[in-house]
């Protein structure tokens, strides 16, 4: 009788290993997802950066040509990740998503894995998107970034008592 024991014990033993094992490496995944999106939205920070900078030294035209010559995505790549950090202005708000969820999330095309994949997408919601531009512009981050003249501050100072509203209904603290 020991022997069907054993057996039931041995096999417990190897699905709870196998248990722990998926779920260590279904956190490793979502790690990864999470930090390849940071990535790419960090890039698209630094790209529309370098795209201000290229296009007021050099003109409009010279933006694909930096391209083709320092980036070593495609323009596409790169147009897609200046759409996210645009359109988000906490990488947060896509935590758990994939780079390619995210970009269906916010209404960025991307090229399908298959061609059976080829449905579009619809764009989120007018008043998502503006709630996030809005968001993005009286946040701490924004600040830095957006509002260096005056009547920019005095934007932000009129649009604040709406957003702490807004915020409180959205349960954002």
């Amino acid at each position: 009788m020991n022997a069907p024991a054993d057996k039931s014990t041995g096999l417990a033993t190897e699905i709870n290993r196998l248990y722990a094992e998926a779920t260590r490496l279904s956190k490793e995944s979502n790690q990864a997802l999470h930090a390849a999106l940071v990535a790419a939205w960090q890039a698209g920070q630094l790209l529309l950066e370098e795209k201000k900078r290229v296009r007021q030294r050099m003109g409009p035209g010279a933006w694909l040509l930096w391209l083709e010559q320092h980036f070593q995505g495609t323009p596409r790549t790169a147009q897609r990740y200046m759409r996210l950090a645009k359109s988000v202005s906490d990488v947060s708000f896509l935590a758990g998503m994939s780079l390619r969820q995210a970009y269906a999330r916010l209404g960025i095309a991307t090229e399908p894995k298959t061609p059976a994949e080829r449905t579009v997408m619809p764009s989120l919601p007018r008043h998502v998107s503006l709630a996030n531009r809005l968001l993005g512009l009286l946040t701490v981050e924004g600040k830095r970034r957006s509002f260096a003249s005056t009547a920019s501050l005095a934007y932000q100072k009129d649009l604040l008592p709406l957003y702490e509203r807004l915020r409180t209904l959205f349960g954002q603290s």
